[in-house]
């Protein structure tokens, strides 16, 4: 055969899939969202907008009765559980605790969080007479450091560059700002970007894998400069996208 007919032969190969929307993210309005440290500032605001968007959400902290006091305070259906309690329940937990107590609650929570779509939003700083600083952890960022304490467990990273007092505002209906959102497996994703989507204001948008977290966690130092020397709330937005 000639390389002409060779070239003329119909070919099976199959038609080439178009290439999948980034923007068309799944539904996720039915899941339960956990909010491990939901009593502290961010975390009570994450979970004060999402259950104002319809979301079922779980406040945990050490303490069933203080996160019971702060879920009656928020209303919206919140519920308040201790840690436990809060990550076997949930579909969905993000992770809002102190830097310095991250490693073990999430050493404590293993089995609970199991099986569970973990987002992290811990940003390790430090501060000095010089203002906040990033702090590198050993693994890399905190969202590592939780992969590598959750094996068992699907970690994201988001929710870093909010600012709590918007989020805590009852008079503020929009949260203008984009999530940054970090993972290895592309459906874990999207979850979590249709999730900060469900926040009047807000998009999710993909950052890149894990070993990019760092970077992401230490922008907050440069948010607290900016938010410190404008006396503001300063968020992002990603252009062109």
């Amino acid at each position: 055969m000639t390389s002409t007919d060779s070239a003329q032969q119909p070919t099976d190969a199959p038609a080439k899939a178009p290439a999948k929307d980034p923007w068309d993210l799944p539904d996720v309005s039915g899941l339960v969202v956990g909010v491990l440290g939901g009593t502290g500032p961010q975390g009570k605001g994450l979970a004060y907008r999402l259950a104002r968007a319809g979301q079922k959400v779980i406040i945990g902290s050490r303490a069933a009765e203080r996160a019971e006091s702060a879920a009656a305070e928020l209303g919206h259906g919140i519920e308040g559980a201790d840690n436990a309690e809060c990550a076997r329940r949930s579909d969905i937990v993000i992770v809002a605790v102190p830097w310095e107590g991250h490693a073990k609650t999430l050493e404590s929570l293993r089995e609970e969080l199991a099986g569970k779509l973990v987002v992290d939003c811990v940003n390790p700083l430090g501060f000095d007479k010089k203002g906040a600083f990033a702090l590198k952890p050993e693994e890399g960022s905190a969202a590592e450091q939780a992969a590598a304490l959750l094996p068992d467990s699907r970690v994201t990273a988001a929710f870093h560059h909010l600012s709590a007092v918007l989020l805590e505002d009852p008079e503020i209906d929009e949260i203008d700002t984009d999530v940054m959102v970090l993972g290895e497996v592309r459906a874990d994703v999207e979850i979590v970007q249709a999730l900060a989507g469900r926040i009047a204001g807000m998009r999710g948008v993909f950052a890149g894998r894990l070993r990019n977290a760092h970077q992401v966690e230490a922008l907050v130092a440069n948010l607290i400069s900016v938010n410190r020397r404008y006396k503001a709330h300063a968020g992002l937005r990603v252009t062109d996208v």
